[in-house]
């Protein structure tokens, strides 16, 4: 009988990344650089490809892809975050954060699939150079895109449903920084060991299956490099290989560590800091590690400085 006259909770309220008014003021202008670095950058990769016509190839339609996910997925947390560093209460309405987490799987999940695109885009670019056009057609380019967006929303829908159908009463401060399943699901009250495991099935779905093509693409990219003639372009493509799996590792690692993981009965410090990663570093990095470091991106970029000079 008790329980039945505990009322549903209409808002939460964050714990957020520190108490401390001193650090949440430096925090507030690190996240403030970051989101701004972020939309920058991701914005300035969107406007170049469109408006630049030797952009117009299939790599560069999945980076458009991957920057329009790294904005939303960046704009769906770090503004929240930074508003929370300046208030004394950091709440959230229930609505809210159904909406953020339905937001943030959607991209979320969605990067995770592009990536894994991305990745055999490059391998079919590196070892089957003769049929690139004829394998990675418009068509197969748009269907890849719209998979990799669909496969977004049906982990956000699944997620979404089963974390969301938990009742959730009396407690409602959340150790986190923002909504999200794993941060959630320590305040239901109720056994979570069906939605832990829907989790962690779409985990191997959207996680393990696209890191397992990332690493497998990139192993048979090395192979192909290392038996190249030219020093200088073993050196290219390792450097630029490099620097894409320490993207990978980074999203992956920390995204797997917090959602493919038992579920803990509190969120301790070291969660929070490996959620900075994939919430908001990530999506700064994308576009100078994939874009920003390109030679044909620079080229656009420099011809659309030349004309803005006149």
């Amino acid at each position: 009988m008790r329980e039945e006259n505990q009322t549903s909770v209409t808002e939460f309220i964050f714990q957020g990344l520190s108490q401390d008014p001193q650090t949440q003021v430096l925090l507030f202008f690190l996240f403030l650089i970051i989101y701004l670095l972020t939309v920058l950058g991701n914005l300035l990769i969107m406007v170049l490809i469109h408006i630049d016509c030797r952009l117009h190839a299939p790599m560069y339609f999945f980076l458009r892809n991957l920057s329009f996910a790294d904005l939303c997925f960046s704009t769906t947390t770090v503004p929240q975050v930074l508003v929370h560093f300046l208030v004394k209460k950091k709440a959230i309405s229930f609505a809210g954060c159904s909406t953020q987490i339905v937001v943030l799987l959607l991209v979320g999940c969605t990067e995770c699939a592009l990536l894994a695109v991305m990745s055999y885009d490059r391998y079919v670019a590196v070892c089957k150079p003769l049929h690139y056009s004829t394998i990675m057609t418009h068509r197969v380019c748009v269907q890849l895109a719209i998979g990799s967006w669909a496969s977004g929303a049906f982990v956000s829908l699944v997620d979404t449903a089963f974390t969301l159908r938990l009742p959730y009463r009396e407690n409602n401060i959340i150790n986190h920084f923002f909504c999200e399943p794993p941060a959630l699901l320590k305040l239901a009250s109720a056994d979570t060991y069906n939605t832990e495991m829907a989790i962690f099935a779409m985990g191997v779905l959207i996680l393990l299956a696209p890191v397992s093509l990332i690493l497998v693409s990139y192993w048979h990219i090395i192979s192909t490099v290392i038996q190249m003639q030219s020093g200088e372009g073993r050196l290219k493509v390792f450097s630029t290989c490099g620097s894409h799996l320490l993207v990978v590792v980074l999203f992956y690692g920390s995204a797997i560590f917090a959602y493919m993981r038992p579920n803990s009965t509190t969120m301790n410090k070291r969660d929070k800091i490996i959620s900075v990663f994939y919430s908001a570093v990530t999506p700064m990095l994308n576009p100078i590690i994939y874009s920003l470091r390109n030679k044909d991106v620079k080229g656009a970029l420099k011809k659309v400085a030349a004309k803005s000079s006149f």
